[in-house]
């Protein structure tokens, strides 16, 4: 998935605010614990991607020398290989199904535990929350060059991979994102 870890809240925010915003919804126990299970779902489906990357690392490890010798491109190995083990560790490749997927798993965890009420099809719910995952990812992109260059261009130069960038790195971001509506 696109996402990192530490932008999930900023994603379930975007779906809570936006679930917020619809007419047709009402959250009982309010955005809060909107956030904070979608939060757990997502970070749930990263957690089963990163262990899929971790085993697809370890196989790459077990046969570097065979790698080496025929001389392939480990990049595009890995994505191979990830494509193929991706359907029975429960992970979906293309985006837009990911979404879809993960659209569905929120609003039946939030139906079942009674943090959403809605006086519509489902379906309809279920499209706010994944134009807020679509409205995410293609934001991010814009935001994180955004982000760039105004650390590039400061003063004061700051080391990237640093502390003190990736402060000043969430800093900017979350006023991205407040400015966009998506916080």
């Amino acid at each position: 998935m696109r996402l990192k870890s530490q932008q999930t809240r900023y994603v379930a925010t975007k779906i809570a605010i936006d679930l917020a915003n619809a007419s047709y919804v009402v959250l009982p126990k309010g955005k809060d614990a909107v956030v904070e299970a979608t939060k757990k779902i997502i970070d749930e489906n990263l957690a089963k991607e990163r262990a899929l990357d971790e085993k697809i690392k370890n196989i790459l490890n077990e046969n570097d020398d065979e790698i080496e010798f025929q001389r392939l491109d480990e990049k595009q190995l890995f994505f191979m290989i990830k494509k193929k083990l991706a359907p029975e560790s429960g992970i979906i490749m293309d985006y837009d199904d990911r979404y879809n997927d993960l659209s569905h798993s929120i609003l039946d965890e939030l139906y079942e535990n009674y943090l959403v009420e809605y006086t519509v099809n489902e379906n309809q719910v279920k499209n706010i929350i994944f134009r807020a995952f679509k409205a995410f990812s293609d934001a991010f992109e814009k935001i994180d060059s955004f982000v760039y260059k105004r650390i590039r261009n400061m003063k004061r130069e700051i080391v990237p991979g640093s502390q003190e960038y990736e402060l000043v790195y969430d800093k900017l971001y979350q006023e991205e994102l407040s400015k966009r509506g998506m916080l």
